[in-house]
């Protein structure tokens, strides 16, 4: 039996009293247990991933402590209204549903993550202005032309990922009270119509080594993220010799961030800098067709700068508690990566994803960035929004400069880059 099934048994015995998390994925069910309402003073997740949900009940508000609510990989075609009234509601998750329509009244205002990638949404409702503390908005991969005008009043806005879309133009994807957004760091938005030709160009146009699946010997999986899988592998070049490298693989459906050739056409327009994870060659000739790029291989000695954001933290990465830099260690690892943001600048690229989770360091405080599945191509002929992007882009380079003085023995290291 596996762990959620278990939990599920014990909720119908009455064994939960008092929880405050409740796992039901993977379940099979199709409508919310009653025994849910038992928990309506203490439950504050619950997470009914995975399973045949259509509908919520409409007394859900009688779970008055509940403040996180994920229901991705189910069948909902609309988003229930029912989560409008639920007032502790700050963070729902309704990724990979078949949800077309957004009630208006649908929009807890109390939000602060709203997650409803990969879905069919045409439109969103004007009061997602209305939530004041919203702070991340992931809408990748749905049928997006316009967004709502409010969308300017969420002045708390720091990440937005709008790729794989319907935007027709970028004026459509980027409204100025978009890009104004005081706090507004970490914005994707490759992968729409107004942005297929520079993607395509980068793929097709740009000159990269083309890599014969054939002369790869596939290695141990040595990571995996939203876009597709790193192996190490021996590259084994028909001209002679041979060396290590990492491969990866991209998965064909649409991500978190955006769609995975968006992400392998900004890797190869990334080009070479010291700074960043190198890409060696396109794979060719993949036996099931997958896509791919042959990258340098990252010796062990690197480790990520920190972790993802969490569930607390929603925007912010999450450091080891013991981490500690020196003044020369920090400033290193702020100007080595500001430099290769700026390379991604003078390319035509932002990145979108700029954290200190998606960048390596060694103990000499040797920085490489990675991770382009948010990246997007700058526009080529409105050089207000080229401006706006890049100035965004720049804001989490200075949030990543902040973090690093709050860990910092001298903190005034990096004042110039705060």
């Amino acid at each position: 039996m596996t762990s959620s099934l278990q939990t599920l048994a014990d909720l119908r015995a009455g064994r939960l009293a008092g929880a405050t998390r409740l796992d039901l994925r993977h379940c099979q069910l199709d409508e919310l247990p009653r025994e849910v309402f038992a928990l309506a003073g203490t439950l504050e997740m619950l997470d009914l991933s995975s399973n045949q949900l259509r509908t919520l009940p409409d007394d859900l508000p009688r779970l008055r402590a509940l403040r996180i609510l994920f229901c991705s990989d189910n069948p909902f075609e609309t988003l229930p209204a029912v989560l409008g009234r639920c007032a502790q509601l700050d963070i729902v998750g309704f990724k990979a549903n078949a949800i077309a329509h957004v009630p208006a009244e649908a929009i807890p205002a109390n939000l602060r993550w709203l997650i409803l990638s990969d879905n069919r949404i045409a439109a969103l409702p004007e009061t997602l202005g209305a939530c004041h503390r919203l702070q991340k908005l992931a809408l990748a991969g749905n049928r997006l032309s316009a967004l709502p005008a409010g969308l300017a009043r969420c002045e708390r806005l720091e990440l937005i990922r709008l790729s794989a879309n319907r935007f027709e133009t970028l004026a459509d994807a980027l409204p100025e009270g978009l890009l104004a957004l005081p706090k507004l760091a970490w914005l994707a938005y490759a992968g729409n119509p107004f942005n297929a030709a520079q993607e395509a160009r980068a793929l097709e146009a740009t000159p990269i080594a083309r890599i014969p699946w054939h002369e790869l010997e596939m290695g141990e999986l040595l990571g995996q993220g939203a876009s597709g899988h790193i192996h190490g592998a021996r590259w084994r070049p028909a001209t002679g010799g041979g060396r290590a490298v990492a491969v990866k693989l991209f998965r064909g459906e649409v991500t978190s961030d955006g769609l995975p050739r968006s992400e392998m056409a900004a890797c190869i327009a990334a080009d070479v800098h010291a700074h960043v994870i190198e890409v060696e060659g396109r794979i060719d000739g993949h036996p099931q067709g997958a896509q791919g790029l042959v990258l340098g291989l990252i010796p062990p000695r690197y480790r990520a700068l920190a972790g993802p954001p969490s569930l607390a933290t929603c925007t912010r990465d999450v450091y080891a508690p013991d981490a500690r830099f020196t003044g020369a260690h920090a400033r290193a690892i702020a100007r080595a990566t500001g430099d290769a943001l700026a390379h991604l600048h003078e390319k035509g690229l932002v990145h979108g994803d700029f954290y200190a989770h998606n960048i390596l360091v060694d103990d000499q405080a040797h920085a490489l960035l990675g991770d382009f599945g948010a990246a997007s191509f700058l526009p080529e002929d409105d050089a207000a929004r080229r401006e706006a992007l890049v100035r965004i882009d720049r804001r989490a380079l200075a949030i990543l400069a902040d973090e690093l003085a709050q860990r910092c023995d001298e903190p005034a290291a990096l004042d110039d880059l705060r």
